[in-house]
């Protein structure tokens, strides 16, 4: 069971409680917000980089592939209109180490089964948003794709 609440601070601030952690929200300032932490929709961005970035290290790991440095950065589009859910999430995997030919296919096994299969953040947005992924591996590009599709 997940439990989490709200509590409200001033204006359109809020204290958000997580595993007795406080996260700090707010709206822009256009919508009476004045920066007090991030909006909402953003920490769910960050919610599908922290579970599949953790999905794929996992998986790595019981794989045995090494590297030496990796990031998931994330970007998306929202609905022009009401309620203006991700319509759009596009997740960059970003690794850098030796033997790039060697680890490609086991990195885009693991990517695969964290969008596809284990990552609940991803399976949530789905619903409204189409998922794209890229690999890079030591700064180059070397493949693209879609949740749902086999890598």
């Amino acid at each position: 069971m997940a439990h989490s609440y709200a509590e409200w601070k001033d204006g359109m601030a809020f204290d958000l409680d997580l595993q007795d952690r406080k996260i700090p929200v707010d709206a822009v300032e256009q919508f009476g917000g004045r920066d007090y932490g991030p909006q909402p929709k953003g920490l769910m961005l960050s919610a599908l980089a922290g579970c599949t970035a953790m999905d794929v290290v996992s998986l790595l790991g019981k794989m045995k592939v090494p590297f030496d440095s990796f990031k998931v950065d994330i970007d998306a589009d929202l609905a022009d209109s009401h309620p203006k859910v991700f319509t759009a999430v596009r997740v960059r995997y970003l690794f850098s180490g030796d033997d790039e030919q060697l680890i490609q296919k086991k990195i885009l096994r693991a990517i695969d089964l964290s969008l596809n299969d284990y990552c609940g953040v991803a399976a949530t947005l789905k619903h409204t948003a189409e998922i794209s992924y890229e690999l890079e591996l030591n700064g180059k590009l070397v493949a693209s794709g879609k949740q749902g599709e086999t890598s």
